[in-house]
């Protein structure tokens, strides 16, 4: 009898590093699962704030999208519970394309007559990433610069779910000047 145990997700050094090219014709790929991303605006978009805040990725890689998920919950909670709905716009601004394929390898007693191991090894579509280059923005938010430690707070934890280094950048959000 042929038990298959169904493991949690690679880590997120196994895909942060360009090592293919970018597989994202979908047309030609079957079973491509679905992004995790629900939203990718919150709060108030159409209000008048005076301040752009962004998160900003210090190198170049890939970003899955259940860390991008994770990175805008984590932002978008904690923007609602201090400055309420009307208070902020949260924007997630890169969308995952680029289809991530893994090589599942079996780990049991017995795999060793039931796989190929590194023959035709080209993988199974396993999820989404976006590849970003080194000063691109993954998440921005306008607010009034009086909010400014609650936003900030925000962006670090967001920065924190990522597996890149990211920064912080403010900007005047009229006239996209830097502060």
């Amino acid at each position: 009898m042929l038990f298959l145990i169904k493991l949690g997700i690679r880590p997120a050094k196994c895909y942060r590093a360009f090592i293919t090219p970018p597989y994202t014709r979908k047309e030609y790929i079957k079973g491509v699962p679905g992004s995790k991303i629900t939203k990718f605006t919150m709060g108030n978009p159409h209000g008048n704030f005076d301040a752009l805040y962004k998160l900003v990725v210090q190198e170049g890689g890939q970003i899955r999208h259940n860390a991008l998920e994770a990175a805008r919950n984590a932002a978008h909670k904690i923007l609602a519970d201090s400055l309420t709905e009307d208070g902020f716009d949260l924007r997630l601004t890169r969308y995952p394309h680029h289809v991530i394929r893994e090589n599942k390898m079996m780990a049991f007693a017995g795999a060793d007559r039931l796989q190929d191991g590194m023959r035709l090894s080209f993988g199974k579509p396993a999820g989404l990433a976006v590849r970003l280059r080194s000063g691109q923005s993954i998440l921005e938010v306008r607010a009034n610069s009086a909010s400014d430690e609650v936003v900030k707070r925000a962006l670090r934890l967001a920065g924190k779910k990522l597996p890149l280094l990211t920064t912080i950048e403010k900007q005047n959000a009229q006239r996209g000047l830097r502060l």
